[in-house]
């Protein structure tokens, strides 16, 4: 076989300055929505310098569902279901802010004892954003054995939805007037199969023997010994730190101007919490604690989130310890907006009239406008509902958190890693049930 010629491998020519020119320049690529990391729905549109992102462009949209719009068209109670389905991880606390602004504008106020089981769910609803947030995120980050240890504990707040409401996510447990019934005599036991039998079964039942109070007294002492795995799984670790410590750092003067709240802006040094700015159902009542950060990171951010599943711990015991000491009625007696019971509606031909019309027709709410907001796991949550004097909303618009946390990712990602970007979509806790609506 004859020898190829070495001119035609090698040459002595080199590039012209022009040439190089035209060869180095920016490319651009979709991050999602299909990438695992992207949280579902997610497209964005980087420009990348090498690894280096010099624009961040986030497309939303591919979860829109129409829910301000669906909600014009329904009576005011018919449309407690969508909250749940917005930011579905945090699902009590989106029917709390639509709730609490129906009371607003028809004036009246849920009884005492459903003010603190309200409290009691949005905290046990804290946890489980939580504990999903920190699970996926560390997960996005490399971390693996963090989802299994965190979904154990998140499966136990299950099982407390599931109790109250006969749904393990989407609950409409929150009504106008009060919550849909109260916290359950008797914890639901788990039944020998073949997969829990003999001991197991025992352990798995050890908490389920008395009432939801005393199954959630035993969970808020445990919790804190699960937090301290979390912990001893995360915080000093060194690859964990290397990914979080200095990215995406926000300066609280940034925050605030991007409209950031929650964790994003308490991780950033700003002390604002609508539970102690703003109090509202029972928050002045209880103790608890704020966590701010110092250095405005991943990481500060992450001490944040866990500091305050520590927290909502804490205000959990203070509300068990107050609804067993105070039984009481945990629905307005007022059949406009509460349904009459089972047993009155076989006696009664006015209440079965009641029920007829309640959901059917619904009731009208005064006219006027309000905007109601909590502290939902993820930042301030808020509803701006207008009523023309009719039984369904004039307008309804939903603050989301982290459409407002979204809306800064090109001005923080600018500057960062490929792999940075992925820190940074875990560290908004986005969920795009409420960033599309």
């Amino acid at each position: 076989m004859s020898a190829v010629p070495t001119t035609s491998l090698h040459t002595n020519a080199t590039p012209s300055a022009e040439a190089l020119k035209q060869e180095i320049r920016n490319y651009t690529f979709n991050f999602g929505p299909q990438h695992p990391s992207a949280h579902g729905v997610l497209r964005l549109i980087l420009e990348m310098d090498g690894e280096t992102v010099m624009r961040a462009d986030p497309h939303i949209g591919l979860l829109h569902r129409g829910t301000e719009k669906l909600a014009e068209s329904k009576p005011f109670n018919q449309s407690i279901g969508y909250m749940d389905r917005l930011d579905y991880v945090s699902m009590m606390c989106n029917e709390h802010a639509y709730v609490r602004a129906i009371e607003t504008l028809m004036g009246i106020e849920a009884p005492e004892r459903a003010q603190w089981i309200r409290t009691l769910f949005d905290e046990i609803t804290r946890i489980l954003n939580h504990l999903m947030w920190v699970g996926s995120n560390a997960l996005d980050l490399g971390a693996m054995a963090v989802m299994l240890y965190a979904f154990r504990e998140r499966e136990e707040l299950m099982d407390v939805y599931e109790a109250v409401s006969g749904a393990r996510m989407h609950a409409t447990y929150y009504r106008p007037g009060g919550v849909y019934r109260d916290l359950p005599a008797q914890m639901p036991q788990y039944a020998e199969s073949r997969w829990r039998k003999g001991e197991k079964l025992k352990r798995f039942n050890k908490w389920r023997g008395g009432s939801m109070l005393d199954y959630l007294e035993a969970f808020a002492k445990d919790f804190p010994k699960r937090v301290d795995e979390y912990e001893t799984l995360l915080t000093d670790n060194r690859i964990w730190k290397q990914r979080t410590v200095g990215i995406g750092v926000i300066p609280p003067d940034l925050a605030k101007a991007w409209g950031m709240t929650g964790p994003m802006l308490r991780g950033s040094g700003v002390e604002w919490d609508l539970r102690k700015t703003q109090p509202y159902a029972k928050y002045a009542e209880v103790d608890f604690d704020i966590a701010v950060g110092v250095n405005g990171d991943c990481y500060d951010r992450y001490l944040v989130r866990v500091f305050e599943m520590r927290e909502s711990a804490k205000i959990i015991q203070q509300c068990v310890n107050w609804l067993r000491a105070n039984p009481g009625p945990v629905m307005l007696d007022n059949y406009k907006v509460s349904p009459p019971s089972r047993e009155s509606m076989k006696d009664d031909m006015e209440a079965l009239i009641h029920h007829f019309k309640l959901f059917t027709e619904g009731y009208s709410v005064p006219a006027g406008e309000t905007y109601s907001a909590v502290e939902a796991p993820k930042g301030e949550f808020g509803c701006y509902l207008v009523s023309d004097g009719a039984n369904k909303p004039f307008r309804v618009h939903l603050r989301a958190p982290g459409f407002a946390h979204l809306s800064s990712m090109d001005a923080i990602t600018s500057g960062h890693m490929l792999s940075d970007v992925v820190a940074m979509i875990g560290t908004y806790d986005i969920v795009f049930g409420e960033v599309d609506r």
